[in-house]
């Protein structure tokens, strides 16, 4: 039987970090995954760029950009590791980097650099891999007294029986199962008794009726900025960013964000204009335009969005002169605050991230450690969500290193 200080199950984001840092803080760490492949959700992210963290993160108040049933319970991890320190470790690698929008740093390249820093710092900390290798089973071991120099559990693999000090669960969630995504980190939590929050896909394209969205399905493609919010009162989340037409119903950076608010049988409200001034500017045309009142609309929005809106009323298909203002109040009253409900979601084949997951109850805010001590769970199994934009990056960073520095401290 091998025996290792840590052992980290999961070579994703959260996984190979904290494997590389506790290595390097002098801990003997065991690296497993069940696929062949390390990292795959790093490598598409962002286009195959990579959106690495975000400039943007105040970890004072982390209930800005990420959720869960308590979204402060990730400030302990974001302020002591913050998106400065993951930028000085890219620039140590010398990996081009740049900013794109709303603090959202990319790499120059491809996300295959990323992937090679994480390895080095594995390489660097003396990180033993096993992959491809299926964990079969971990319960503590019976043969050793629980203490500081105790190893508290043993892991059955099909490379054979492991025991280990610490075992960290780092698995991520349930979206995008084509690479490897399963519910391990979840049966592993409810194995030792901890609570489990019930997964859900975020940062997820919305879906509608097929003969309801039948009139909108011919804009698949049309992108556009727009004003997206859900939920009322102390519930109401916005977002503005831009708005993608499917087939099947809505996607873009706008509606992946809301996704993570939005909850089965409440609606969206989208406005579709939102630096348009969209009633005075019709109100103007009509007094000085003879256009049809869908060329007219067609400066405003895109010309196929103002074509699909004016075949839904006999009384927007004529002059815009001779359109009536109870009309034109009323279409521009659509294009702002144009309601609807989604009959679901794309489910976790598209959904970038998993929201939900172990209950933070049972989790220590400063070293990820579980009720079950030595039991550690990190980055996206955890019931810590960000908003799209290299949040979840950051936490995978910070969870990683909150929880590997705490384990080296442990053995010191």
């Amino acid at each position: 039987m091998q025996s290792f200080d840590t052992v980290v199950i999961g070579a994703g984001a959260a996984g190979l970090f904290c494997a590389g840092v506790a290595g390097q803080l002098g801990l003997k760490v065991l690296l497993v995954d069940h696929s062949e492949k390390v990292a795959e959700k790093v490598r598409i992210a962002g286009g195959g760029r990579c959106n690495f963290t975000n400039r943007d993160l105040d970890p004072r108040a982390p209930h800005k950009h990420f959720l869960g049933e308590n979204p402060n319970f990730c400030r302990s991890a974001l302020s002591r590791y913050t998106p400065q320190d993951f930028i000085a470790l890219v620039q140590k690698h010398a990996i081009p980097f740049h900013e794109k929008h709303k603090g959202q740093l990319f790499g120059d390249r491809s996300s295959e650099d990323f992937i090679r820093m994480l390895l080095a710092e594995c390489e660097a900390g003396g990180v033993t891999r096993w992959q491809p290798c299926k964990v079969e089973n971990i319960r503590e071991s019976a043969s050793s007294p629980h203490g500081t120099d105790a190893y508290r559990y043993e892991i059955d693999s099909d490379r054979g029986v492991v025991q280990a000090r610490h075992v960290v669960i780092a698995t991520g969630g349930l979206s995008i199962p084509k690479i490897g995504a399963t519910d391990f980190g979840y049966r592993v939590a409810r194995q030792f008794g901890l609570r489990v929050v019930e997964p859900r896909p975020a940062l997820v394209p919305l879906t509608f009726d097929g003969e309801a969205w039948a009139p909108y399905a011919q804009l698949a493609g049309l992108a556009l900025p727009v004003v997206i919010e859900t939920g009322t009162k102390k519930q109401r989340m916005a977002f503005q960013e831009d708005l993608l037409f499917t087939h099947r119903g809505l996607s873009g950076p706008a509606v992946l964000q809301i996704s993570s608010y939005w909850r089965s049988g409440e609606s969206i409200r989208l406005n579709l204009a939102p630096e348009a001034g969209l009633i005075e500017a019709l109100a103007q045309a009509k007094v000085s335009s003879r256009k049809l009142l869908v060329n007219e609309l067609a400066a405003i929005v895109p010309s196929r969005l103002a074509e699909a809106w004016v075949q839904q009323d006999a009384a927007w298909q004529r002059p815009v002169a001779d359109t009536s203002d109870k009309a034109l109040a009323a279409l521009a009253a659509r294009l702002v605050q144009w309601e609807l409900v989604p009959t679901g979601s794309e489910g976790y084949k598209k959904a970038e991230v998993t929201a939900g997951g172990v209950d933070t109850r049972d989790l220590s805010s400063q070293c990820l450690e579980s009720k079950q001590p030595g039991l550690y769970f990190i980055g996206e199994v955890v019931d810590v969500t960000g908003w799209l934009g290299g949040y979840n990056f950051q936490w995978a960073w910070a969870s990683g290193h909150a929880c590997a520095q705490a384990m080296a401290q442990a053995q010191a």
